[in-house]
């Protein structure tokens, strides 16, 4: 993943001996110095080894990689960019599962892949614009106009993934949020279930707590606002208000999700059933609720969203709604890497998959 970095300080530290620095130095032409590093089959062995003598002593190591590739105009890596720091790749779990797909899939065709952390504003400039690479795929990019500003004046194919409604110019790659959230919620309503909480997902930054549904409308992540109306349009078809039902904002770690759940089962009418925006946030609010002395589904039955590898392990098996991750790099792939370009936005479906963690009340 240190591709790009690595190819872009080799440039540099040859900007010093050329290759025609060598060859006058060896007394031979630049044609015959080139031969000896890239067709040493072609150059007698006395020439080759009095070239790649001087090469030694001037501390030449060859020509650059990085600088034949871009000189023929593509290097066979894709870059993949986030407003986030380097260990969100690693991290979250919907980020990981997503940069595995895309890695299969440049190992199948012998592409590489460069990780691009665009969280500090001073350097996005120069973290997009130093990479090498052929194209970009830009994860999470919701708020990050500068980040497709700056990778759109960098003229090389891209495609944005989970990207706010802002610009609906930007080639977008998605999920139907709303349609995977009312399947959720349907699931849960055909099975009997009356009284929910819905624990959300980042609507702001870096905020955390009881949100009402004005909230969530002036959310700035579209990915969780619009998680929210596939619930309430599931809930209000069966009755269900959504000024009745309480919505916690996390920040999808566990302290965040530990405040939102006691907020939820501080009361009497407790859920029967929980509403996850995120695997992730699912299976810490399962985690909780087994520490508090609730089983589930035998207590509450909760659905997470992503289908992310890890929810179908868990302990007990997590319904879920899963995104076509698959699919969803497949096609970010071959755009950024010159193949079929995204016009627009194109929303991919998801579909429920139901496990363990699903029952009918008590």
């Amino acid at each position: 993943f240190g591709y790009a970095a690595g190819m872009a300080r080799k440039v540099a530290a040859e900007d010093g001996v050329k290759l025609r620095d060598v060859a006058r130095e060896a007394g031979v032409s630049q044609g015959t110095a080139s031969n000896v590093f890239n067709k040493p089959e072609l150059v007698r062995e006395e020439v080759r080894e009095r070239v790649l003598a001087v090469a030694e002593r001037l501390g030449y190591g060859g020509p650059s990689v990085a600088g034949r590739l871009l000189r023929a105009g593509r290097v066979n890596a894709v870059g993949v960019a986030a407003i986030e720091p380097l260990s969100y790749f690693f991290e979250d779990l919907w980020a990981r599962d997503l940069l595995k797909h895309i890695s299969d899939i440049c190992d199948a065709q012998g592409a590489g892949v460069a990780l691009v952390s665009a969280l500090s504003e001073e350097r996005v400039d120069w973290n997009i614009q130093s990479a090498v690479v052929d194209g970009f795929i830009l994860l999470c990019v919701e708020g990050g106009e500068r980040l497709v500003e700056v990778t759109r004046a960098r003229k090389l194919p891209y495609v944005a993934l989970a990207i706010g409604a802002g610009d609906t110019t930007v080639p977008a790659i998605g999920v139907d949020n709303v349609l995977g959230a009312r399947l959720a919620a349907e699931h849960l309503i055909g099975l009997g279930h009356r009284r929910f909480g819905i624990l959300s997902t980042e609507l702001s930054p870096k905020h955390a707590g009881q949100v009402t549904p004005a909230e969530i409308e002036a959310a700035l992540y579209s990915t969780s606002r619009d998680r929210a109306h596939g619930y309430w349009q599931a809930l209000e078809a069966a009755g269900i208000g959504r000024e009745t039902v309480p919505v916690f904002e996390t920040q999808a770690d566990p302290a965040t999700i530990a405040a939102a759940m006691e907020g939820l089962f501080a009361g009497a009418a407790t859920p029967t059933a929980i509403l996850a925006m995120s695997d992730r946030v699912a299976m810490h609010a399962i985690d909780w609720l087994f520490r508090n002395g609730r089983t589930v589904p035998g207590d509450v039955s909760v659905v997470g969203f992503d289908g992310v590898p890890e929810s179908a392990v868990s302990t007990p098996k997590l319904t879920t709604v899963e995104q076509p991750m698959a699919e969803i790099a497949r096609r970010a792939v071959d755009a950024a890497l010159g193949g079929v370009q995204v016009e627009g936005r194109h929303l991919l479906t998801p579909k429920l998959v139901v496990r363990e963690s699903t029952a009918p009340p008590r």
